[in-house]
């Protein structure tokens, strides 16, 4: 049994500029599923794991933080095919970093409209 008094994450929430075209993004390029839109925030949700939450917030506002000067990512994604994910995202004139390996995975970065910066491995 276990002493921790937390048994999981919920959600995330990402800051974004403008709702509507954010869930359009996501909804649309992304293909995340959409659990509902309340005017003020849109929360999606995955097969497995916590929701994400965009959340309208001021213009200068994003969803990672900066070490050393530059844009560290706070949130993570898996997909089964990182090769045809980075691809589809390319040609969907996303900005992506160059796929790249660590201890066996692979991932790379990717942003949202709104300069969120967010990573995926497989």
């Amino acid at each position: 049994m276990s002493n921790s008094l937390f048994n999981g994450i919920h959600y995330f929430r990402i800051p974004v500029v403008d709702l509507s075209e954010s869930i359009a993004w996501y909804s649309e390029c992304l293909r995340f599923k959409l659990r509902f839109n309340r005017d003020d925030l849109a929360v999606f949700e995955f097969e497995t794991g916590p929701l994400l939450v965009l959340v309208e917030a001021d213009k200068n506002s994003r969803g990672h933080f900066l070490k050393s000067g530059q844009a560290e990512f706070s949130v993570g994604f898996t997909t089964p095919n990182i090769n045809e994910l980075y691809e589809y995202l390319v040609s969907q004139d996303v900005k992506v970093e160059s796929i790249q390996e660590d201890e066996g995975h692979q991932f790379f970065y990717f942003y949202d409209p709104n300069g969120n910066k967010l990573q995926v491995h497989n």
